[in-house]
């Protein structure tokens, strides 16, 4: 692990986004708002200690803005990466049907993301390659990610984004699939990119998208955040248990209590096809 850099604005941005956080406020950003995204990720590192030395403890990570079909309209225009949670994830049980629930309480502008999510058996290695990196995969599963801002209207730029937690809510991960350590890399690239979203609010359709577009695939996505993450000073290395998401397949539509939000999957080829639409309602 590379050492945090240290700056005199983060502790205040620290007691800033904490503060929204547990108050479920807007942030009255300081003028020391993160100049750069380099300064971001050391607050949102810092953000990361203050926190687990609280008590949560990091369950993997989001990525987000991986989806190159919605820059234009948050004006982000590139892959961020922020914690995911043990208190912030829900997960199926894999006996029940694929469907689950998640509180909104606490988070604010919430926006739902359907996303692919992978989970690590180990590590990959320095500078992996594809082969490499789909060989330290346990499983990959379909879920949502519940993302949301402390910036009223989903104004931010990308510094504040990544400072503000990467934007991460809540994580609904759905049934897992098992990936054997003899998993053909090439067939589980083509099938993910391949596959076909459907997304329905109350049992209107919403929107649609591929797994195409996340970075020309979710593990195309995963392999940049690999990469991403042992490029960040400070950052935490990846272990064994860890999971990632790999950004939302369409646009983030605003959610609110009371609704049930579905998917429907088509997969394009064996390796996907045991991903299944999920369900989730909200409280």
């Amino acid at each position: 692990m590379n050492n945090t850099p240290s700056h005199p604005d983060i502790p205040a941005l620290v007691a800033d986004l904490t503060r929204a956080r547990l108050e479920a406020s807007p942030l009255p950003w300081p003028s020391t708002v993160p100049a750069d995204v380099p300064l971001a990720y050391a607050t949102a590192l810092a953000v990361r200690a203050a926190r687990s030395a609280q008590g949560d403890a990091p369950a993997g990570y989001k990525v987000g803005f991986t989806n190159r079909t919605i820059w234009p309209r948050y004006e982000v225009y590139g892959p961020i990466w922020g914690t995911v949670w043990h208190s912030s994830l829900a997960r199926v049980n894999a006996s029940a049907p694929n469907e689950g629930v998640l509180s909104l309480q606490g988070l604010c502008e919430p926006r739902i993301e359907p996303e692919v999510v992978f989970g690590l058996r180990e590590a990959p290695p320095p500078d992996c390659t594809v082969a490499q990196l789909v060989a330290s995969l346990d499983w990959v599963a379909h879920g949502y990610e519940i993302v949301h801002t402390h910036f009223p209207g989903w104004k931010f730029s990308a510094a504040q984004a990544v400072a503000d937690g990467g934007l991460h809510g809540r994580l609904l991960v759905g049934h897992r699939v098992a990936l054997p350590a003899a998993t053909v890399p090439e067939a589980l690239m083509e099938a993910l990119a391949g596959l076909r979203l459907k997304l329905y609010a109350d049992g209107v359709l919403k929107d649609q998208g591929v797994g195409a577009n996340v970075l020309d695939g979710p593990v195309q996505a995963l392999l940049h955040f690999v990469r991403e993450l042992r490029a960040t000073p400070g950052a935490p290395a990846l272990r064994a248990g860890d999971l990632i998401t790999t950004g939302t397949l369409t646009d983030a539509w605003p959610v609110q209590a009371g609704q049930t939000w579905h998917t429907e999957i088509e997969a394009a080829g064996p390796q996907a096809g045991a991903l299944k639409g999920l369900v989730v309602r909200f409280e």
